[in-house]
């Protein structure tokens, strides 16, 4: 078995005739139904089932066609990587990125890449972190940011800061002193935050996970009235004072700097969570890929070290995060 069979048999695959993938090839039809012959003997089993409309792929057939996919893929990533080693980086990445991640930085990231790399074209894509999780997992981007990763223990992942979770809050709803950066003065018990009518995404995302776990591991019961995957419509429905959350001070900075949300410190448990970029290594990656990679590293530390993103670095060098 080569790669030119397993193209031959793509096509086919695809076009569900012999005669109309020769077309295509330009390949003789009877060469070409030769090498699927070949194919299939050295393989010992029928790929597809002939009829006088064409031919379907038989059970087999179906089996060899998605290995093919992924070989043919990374035959073509290979040789496109190859010939850009030594030439300008080049090429499409996709960036899948939580709403809070993206708040600070979405805009830097594209901006740099932009300047140092105008030959990449970068995709990023903004989502709740479940669906992130969902396109890492399925294959469909190149990188992303996740804030939980137990159950992605196959994808290849490396923290690149902590950060604390604030319960947040309009300021028609906390009476308390509050300083200047819109942080409140005193913390607040997770306990108390428990029956206040919290608005959170659903379980599949990481952030709910992450609050029901710390609150489950002190026999906490939080009141979730209403679960939506929007961090636009949370912060909404938070600053009109109907609703309570749990977030990040990343997802609310602007929101904090206009003074129309305040962030208040959760105690009891101290709760903080790990971001993650993170890459499935079964996807190819090129060298564009690579220089996307290490520049999110490089940018987040600049950003946590300038206090745009608020947290604590978990590396402090691209090098140390491999």
């Amino acid at each position: 078995m080569d790669v030119r069979q397993l193209r031959y048999f793509g096509v086919i695959a695809e076009l569900g005739s012999v005669s109309a993938a020769a077309h295509r090839l330009g390949v003789a039809q009877p060469s070409l139904s030769q090498h699927v012959k070949h194919l299939e003997e050295e393989l010992g089993i029928a790929l597809f089932v002939r009829s006088p409309r064409g031919v379907i792929l038989t059970e087999g057939g179906q089996i060899l066609l998605a290995h093919a996919k992924s070989i043919l893929d990374a035959v073509d990533v290979a040789v496109a990587d190859l010939r850009n080693q030594s030439s300008e980086l080049k090429g499409a990445v996709t960036f899948a990125i939580p709403s809070s991640a993206s708040n600070v930085l979405s805009v830097p990231l594209c901006e740099t890449v932009q300047h140092e790399c105008p030959n990449i074209m970068l995709r990023t894509m903004e989502a709740m972190s479940g669906h992130v999780q969902e396109w890492l997992v399925q294959g469909q981007v190149d990188l992303g940011i996740l804030y939980d990763i137990r159950r992605v223990k196959h994808l290849r992942a490396f923290p690149l800061l902590e950060e604390d979770l604030y319960l947040v809050v309009s300021p028609d709803n906390w009476s308390a002193p509050v300083g200047p950066d819109g942080i409140a003065e005193s913390a607040i018990k997770l306990s108390d935050c428990a029956n206040l009518g919290l608005v959170l995404p659903h379980r599949t995302h990481g952030l709910r996970e992450i609050v029901e776990d710390f609150a489950s591991q002190r026999d906490i019961t939080m009141h979730v009235p209403i679960e939506m995957d929007s961090l636009t419509n949370m912060k909404a429905l938070v600053s009109r004072g109907s609703a309570y959350t749990i977030l990040a001070r990343a997802a609310i900075v602007e929101e904090l700097h206009r003074k129309i949300l305040i962030a208040v410190p959760i105690c009891e448990p101290f709760m903080r969570r790990t971001v993650y970029l993170v890459r499935n290594p079964s996807r190819p990656a090129t060298q564009a890929v690579f220089k996307v990679e290490r520049l999110i590293v490089e940018i987040a530390i600049e950003l946590v070290n300038k206090g745009r993103w608020p947290g604590e670095l978990a590396v402090t060098e691209y090098k140390k995060a491999l």
